[in-house]
C-alpha cells in the first residue's frame, strides 16, 4: 500500500492497477478535530462524539479526495448481509437504510463506510467500471457478506466475479481477535474444513482471523485478485480506531470509494 498525506491527512490507498479507475482510500485517524477519545479525524456520529466535529471531519475527507461531500452515500451498518445498490447520492434528508455493502456503477456516487476493526473490503471492477464496498465484522464475515455483495454486483450489473479486483483494508489482526465458543462453532458451520486456517487457540483462548477469512470467501465467489493491508487496528491506535484496543470508547475511520470519471 502507498501512503498519502495532504492537509494534516494521512490516507493508505492500493497500489494494484486494477483501482487506478477509481477513487479509494482509508482515512487514519489523523487530521481532523475531534478531541479526547475521539481524537481525531472520527467520522461516526453515534459513537458520542460533537456532530459539528464529526461534519468537519467528513468535510476534510471528501476534500482530500476533491469530492463534493453532497456525493454520499453511506448506509446506517447492522452487522447483516444485506447490500443496497446506489443509483444516487443519498439526499441529506433521507434516512439511512440498514446494510453493510453499498455498489454503483455512477461516478457521481461516493460510496463511504466507517470502522473500529471490522473489515473494509473495497471491490472494483475496472472492465465494467463498478465499485463496491463491504463491511464484515465476525457476523457479516461467518455469514458470507462479500459473497452476497458479488453475487449482488454480478446479477444487477452482469459482470464477471472474475474482472473484480479486491482490496481488504486495515482491521482487526488474527493476533488480538478473540472470539468466544459460539463464534467458533459458526465458523464450523459456514466453513467447514476451512475453520481449521482461521481459529487458532492460545492461552485457552480462540483467536479468528478475519484477513484469512475474507480472502478465502473472495476466492470462492470467483475472485483471484486481492490486496490485503495486513494492518492490525488493535495494534496500530495511533493511526487507527479499536474498539477492542480502547474498549469501545473510541471513534471511527472512513473508508471511501468512487468510480473515476473518464476524461
Amino acid at each position: 500500500m502507498r501512503t498519502v498525506t495532504k492537509n494534516g491527512l494521512v490516507v493508505l490507498q492500493f497500489e494494484h492497477e486494477g483501482f487506478k479507475g477509481f477513487i479509494h482510500g482509508f482515512l487514519t485517524r489523523n487530521g481532523g478535530v475531534s478531541k479526547d477519545q475521539w481524537r481525531s479525524l472520527n467520522q461516526g456520529s453515534t459513537v458520542g462524539d460533537e456532530l459539528e466535529n464529526v461534519l468537519e471531519n467528513r468535510k476534510r475527507a471528501f476534500s482530500f479526495f476533491e469530492r463534493n461531500a453532497n456525493s454520499i452515500y453511506d448506509v446506517w451498518q447492522v452487522h447483516s448481509t444485506d447490500v443496497v445498490y446506489a443509483q444516487a447520492p443519498r439526499r441529506p434528508d433521507e434516512p439511512h437504510i440498514k446494510a453493510d455493502g453499498i455498489f454503483t456503477d455512477d461516478p457521481e456516487v461516493t460510496l463511504f463506510m466507517r470502522f473500529a476493526d471490522c473489515v473494509p473490503i473495497i471491490l472494483c471492477d475496472p472492465k465494467r467500471k463498478i465499485a463496491g464496498i463491504v463491511h464484515a465484522g465476525w457476523k457479516g464475515t461467518v455469514n458470507n457478506i462479500v459473497g452476497n455483495a458479488i453475487k449482488q454486483m454480478t446479477e444487477k450489473m452482469k459482470i464477471d466475479p472474475t474482472d473484480i479486483i479486491a482490496g481488504i483494508g486495515p482491521s482487526i489482526g488474527p493476533d488480538h481477535y478473540v472470539v468466544g465458543e459460539d463464534v467458533v462453532q459458526q465458523v464450523k458451520k459456514n466453513f467447514g474444513k476451512e475453520e481449521s486456517n482461521l481459529v487458532s487457540q492460545q492461552n485457552g483462548s480462540y483467536y479468528l482471523d478475519l484477513w484469512a477469512a475474507n480472502e478465502y470467501l473472495l476466492r470462492q465467489s470467483g475472485v483471484s485478485s486481492i490486496e490485503s493491508a495486513r494492518i492490525c487496528t488493535a495494534c496500530h491506535t495511533d493511526d487507527w480506531y479499536s474498539h477492542r484496543k480502547e474498549n469501545g470508547k473510541t471513534g471511527r475511520f472512513g473508508a471511501l470509494l468512487a468510480i473515476r470519471k473518464e476524461d
